[in-house]
């Protein structure tokens, strides 16, 4: 990749302006061959770095995303290249109407569905509780959370035994976040919901978990933070640097084949070495 480079005291490897999506040696193993996955937020960053190792492992996708044709097309040309298809929908995920239409056109075109990945969110920091409006409550929620819940029920009629659901957290939920309060209670309803579904859809045959990352670079990073900010994040982990997106991707590989057939209910922590008790 010919990204510009960030150099920062104590990293492992180079930040890169430009997320990583996959490591160039990341070799596929047939891990996910012939699954059809459906994932929210697959135009860029975490979600775009998932949509290309679930390729690269065999599987077919679609993403859904918002407005960023341009990022859309882009992830769909990398899953060409890994010789699969890559089902581009667009729309508002706040919408349960949308939701539903969403997971039925995964099925009508690339013929069932059995993985689920909700990855879909946005933020907007601010330093006092009193500076998160009543409306930035409410959309956080509605883009956050709401779409989680709604494709989960619609997409159960598809799933059956074997079915899979990973849900994106965050360590926010688990340590909570003093400049992103709205944004790290909405991980934490993921976070329960997915424990709670967990619980519900173990007798089904469904398995529910989720990855919580830390600070990873992703679009989400640049479009919500100053430069300054840019230029501290990740610094606060053991590893002293952000994670990049391709660092993220394999643990939903994970959760997605059958290496994680004993596990549910759980939680992948990638967050550069912090502990979560």
């Amino acid at each position: 990749m010919s990204a510009q480079e960030i150099n920062m005291p104590g990293q492992q490897r180079p930040m890169q302006r430009q997320p990583e999506t996959i490591r160039e040696n990341y070799r596929g193993s047939g891990k996910l061959e012939g699954k059809i996955a459906l994932i929210t937020g697959g135009d860029s960053g975490i979600g775009r770095a998932v949509a290309v190792h679930f390729a690269r492992e065999g599987a077919d996708v679609a993403i859904v995303y918002l407005s960023e044709d341009k990022d859309a097309q882009d992830t769909q040309v990398m899953n060409d290249r890994e010789g699969r298809r890559c089902l581009l929908i667009r729309g508002d995920l706040r919408s349960e109407d949308f939701c539903k239409s969403a997971i039925e056109e995964t099925v009508n075109k690339l013929g069932r569905l059995d993985v689920l990945v909700n990855n879909a969110a946005d933020q907007v920091p601010q330093d006092k509780p009193e500076d998160i409006s009543s409306e930035q409550l409410r959309l956080t929620f509605e883009n956050n959370f709401y779409p989680y819940f709604y494709l989960i029920r619609h997409a159960l009629k598809h799933l059956g035994d074997g079915g899979i659901i990973i849900n994106t957290g965050s360590v926010t939920s688990f340590r909570g976040s003093k400049h992103l309060i709205d944004y790290a209670s909405t991980k934490g309803a993921i976070e329960t919901l997915t424990y709670s579904l967990a619980q519900n859809l173990v007798e089904r045959g469904i398995r529910v978990n989720g990855v919580a990352p830390g600070p990873i670079w992703t679009p989400l990073i640049t479009s919500s933070m100053d430069k300054e900010e840019q230029r501290k994040f990740g610094t606060n982990t053991p590893m002293k640097r952000p994670g990049q997106p391709s660092e993220v991707a394999p643990a939903y590989v994970y959760l997605a084949c059958d290496d994680s057939s004993y596990v549910t209910g759980q939680f992948i922590h990638v967050n550069g070495g912090g502990f979560i008790g």
